[in-house]
């Protein structure tokens, strides 16, 4: 006759076995579905590196025309991107100038200033943001922000390298405040205590002391943001003017890359769209240098 204690043990044990076979069969699922992450990710670069590198080893393409070529006329067989890169890297550094230091304050507001009813309304609201479509940013800058430009400082047409800037600003400050309050707050407590008891002001202490021990964070927000404003398209397009030549003022109209790669992908064939492919390759390798030397900074500075 089987006792009590023997049939409490059997139960464990099954109990025990139940436990470790899902724990057994979720860590296989975690595993699926990170393989699937990593599968998609290389799938995506190596089609848009093979259709984008075959050009230029089996077409006979010059890389060095491509990338510093100033004239793009698919039906002339021209694919120069120049004008393009820089209008990129202009748009992209002015959104940066503008929003990291609007998103970083922001974000010391409402992490270390702001009272907490102010902050609870304020987060949620900033956070908001960041789920408004980039489609509808671009209205708002070609309903206001356009018209603003071209009637304050006598545009022929507001569509411009400024408006760019500005709309690519807006759209990466809730990314920003929201990764950069998060860090800020993650920052120990007994940090802000100790720097208060040697003396230090609030003001001292935040960016003396909280703001270098939340630089990951920080940089962390940069990125995003950056990721964000390089690869905008729909709003970029409604904004920027789409004019093909080098931008040598703020009021000039332009096409970044992403905005060629919309407007003629639609209609593009044969070396057209392999032209937009390579486009992308750099577009893609812009993002890993920028994530690259901000690494480099981040690691240079612990």
């Amino acid at each position: 006759m089987t006792s009590p204690v023997d049939t409490t043990k059997t139960d464990i044990t099954k109990a025990n076995k139940r436990k470790y076979a899902m724990e057994k069969v979720s860590s296989k699922i975690f595993l699926i579905c990170a393989l699937l992450s990593v599968f998609s990710l290389v799938l995506i670069v190596g089609f848009v590196f093979y259709k984008g590198a075959t050009p230029f080893v089996a077409g006979g393409y010059s890389f060095i025309d491509f990338i510093f070529g100033s004239d793009w006329v698919p039906s002339e067989d021209k694919f120069g991107i120049w004008p393009m890169i820089v209008a990129s890297l202009y748009a992209t550094v002015g959104a940066l100038i503008i929003g990291v230091p609007i998103g970083l304050f922001t974000a010391i507001f409402l992490a270390e200033i702001a009272p907490k009813s102010v902050a609870r309304i304020l987060s949620p609201a900033i956070q908001l943001l960041a789920g408004i479509p980039s489609v509808l940013y671009g209205v708002f800058g070609l309903a206001i922000i356009v018209p603003f430009l071209q009637n304050n400082l006598g545009l022929a047409r507001g569509q411009s390298l400024i408006a760019v800037i500005i709309v690519l600003a807006i759209m990466m400050l809730p990314t920003i405040v929201t990764v950069c309050e998060t860090a800020i707050r993650a920052v120990p407590k007994t940090y802000r205590e100790g720097s208060l008891a040697l003396g230090a002001s609030q003001i001292g202490t935040i960016f003396k002391v909280i703001v270098p021990a939340a630089k990951s964070g920080i940089l962390a927000a940069i990125v995003l943001g950056l990721g964000r404003a390089i690869g905008e398209t729909m709003a970029v397009i409604l904004v920027a003017g789409n004019a093909l030549i080098i931008p040598t003022s703020l009021t000039d109209s332009v096409r970044p890359l992403t905005t060629n790669i919309a407007l003629e992908m639609g209609y593009a064939a044969g070396t057209h769209q392999e032209m937009l492919f390579a486009t992308g390759i750099v577009l893609f390798s812009f993002i890993l240098i920028l994530n690259f030397v901000l690494a480099k900074i981040a690691k240079g500075g612990q």
